[in-house]
């Protein structure tokens, strides 16, 4: 790189950051903004990575990043409701005299996120990170499928509906009723407008026009519009008779547990 050729270097960090929503933001801890393969990088010299960690191992390759709130392409609330959850971030060294030429040195997904002074800390992980996920599945009397997935099968045509929020407390009031009884349980609900938009949430339990969400929302959700996909409480009778969809069931409900070593005659 021709940045680290002289005696007076002319290299800086060039950020690119691709949230899960599809959003893409380029930030640079250089102190004017710069274009790099077409996207802007706006200045942001807050930003500073930790040590590098690269590995020839299996070790998982991390850093930290922190930064300061000073650019509203990141601000608190969005870390906080978790938007930038797995976002996918690319670490490259440019010559800011000649952004042309990019050395990337680091890359990974965004893993837990702290804040505190308005300032923020996030940690990046590496690809190898994913080898400490387990490679099997473990049996269980519950099914281990998600409703629609490939391995489910249900069709989801006519499962996913729009509905208006009336009112949010503890619940949420919906301008329509379910299907039927506790269709979305186990769902999911994804905000389509109002200061949750772009984000979702599980769905504990429905009743009629209620819903009880898992987790209340981070913000007021009165007026916004959402759409709801119904849930499965993955238990063979529901599988069978609801969906019709016994065939697929990915659980071993008839298998003996441990409590069967504790049995003994007369019990």
């Amino acid at each position: 790189m021709d940045g680290l050729a002289g005696d007076c270097t002319t290299v800086t960090l060039c950020w690119r950051i691709e949230r899960r929503d599809g959003i893409t933001v380029g930030l640079t801890a250089h102190d004017r903004d710069l274009v790099l393969n077409g996207l802007l990088y706006r200045a942001s010299p807050g930003m500073t990575p930790s040590a590098v960690k690269r590995s020839a191992g299996l070790d998982a390759d991390s850093m930290d990043v922190s930064g300061a709130f000073s650019h509203a392409a990141i601000a608190e609330t969005d870390l906080l409701t978790g938007r930038w959850d797995g976002a996918r971030v690319t670490l490259s060294m440019v010559d800011w005299s000649s952004p042309g030429e990019a050395l990337v040195i680091g890359s990974g997904t965004i893993g837990a996120v702290e804040t505190a002074d308005r300032s923020f800390t996030a940690e990046l992980r590496g690809v190898t990170a994913a080898l400490d996920l387990p490679a099997n599945e473990v049996t269980s009397p519950s099914c281990r499928a998600a409703l629609g997935d490939a391995r489910c099968r249900v069709a989801m045509a006519g499962r996913r509906r729009f509905a208006r929020v009336t009112a949010a407390d503890a619940m949420l009031t919906l301008d329509g009723e379910e299907p039927s009884a506790n269709a979305y349980g186990g769902g999911v609900l994804h905000w389509f407008s109002g200061a949750n938009s772009g984000l979702r949430s599980a769905i504990a339990g429905s009743e009629a026009t209620t819903v009880t969400l898992r987790m209340p929302p981070r913000f007021d959700g009165a007026g916004a519009l959402v759409e709801l996909v119904e849930g499965c409480d993955k238990q063979l009778s529901t599988c069978a008779t609801r969906f019709g969809n016994a065939v697929n069931f990915r659980g071993e409900p008839y298998l003996p547990g441990v409590d069967l070593l504790t049995r003994y005659p007369g019990a």
